[in-house]
C-alpha cells in the first residue's frame, strides 16, 4: 500500500457547527443531538456526489462536545474554536488532498491558503 499523502483517500473535514446551523430545524434546542444526527447521516451516506474513497472527519465544539465516532466518521472535539481545529487538521494533512465542508467565509479563506478545496453545507445536507 502506497502511504504517500497524495495517494491516501481524500480527507473530508466537516464543520459540524456550520453545517448543523445551515438549516433552521430546531438544532439550537439540542446541539449535541443535531451533531449526532449529522454524524449518522455522514456515516450512512458519505458525501453525496463524491465518487472517490474518503476519510470523513466531523469537527464539533461547545455544546456538541462529546459526540463519539462511529464506523466511517471520526469525530474531533475542538478544545476551543472549531475553525482553528479544522485549520490544524488541514495543516496536518501535509499534501494530502483535503476537502472542507463549510459556508464560513473566513474559514474557507484560511483552509484554501493551505491547499484544501471547499464546498458548502448542501453537499452533505441534500
Amino acid at each position: 500500500m502506497d502511504l504517500r499523502p497524495e495517494n491516501l483517500p481524500l480527507l473530508v473535514i466537516v464543520d459540524g457547527a456550520n453545517v448543523v446551523g445551515s438549516v433552521p430545524d430546531g438544532w439550537w434546542r439540542d446541539r449535541r443531538g443535531a451533531a449526532e444526527r449529522l454524524r449518522d447521516r455522514l456515516a450512512a451516506d458519505g458525501v453525496p456526489r463524491l465518487a472517490e474513497r474518503a476519510e470523513i472527519v466531523l469537527v464539533v465544539e461547545g455544546a456538541a462536545a462529546g459526540v463519539g465516532a462511529v464506523p466511517g466518521v471520526r469525530v474531533e472535539t475542538a478544545p476551543g474554536s472549531g475553525d482553528d481545529r479544522i485549520v490544524e487538521l488541514v495543516g496536518q494533512a501535509a499534501g494530502r488532498p483535503a476537502l472542507v465542508v463549510t459556508a464560513d467565509r473566513e474559514l474557507r479563506r484560511r483552509v484554501t491558503e493551505l491547499g484544501a478545496e471547499v464546498t458548502g453545507p448542501r453537499s452533505v445536507r441534500d
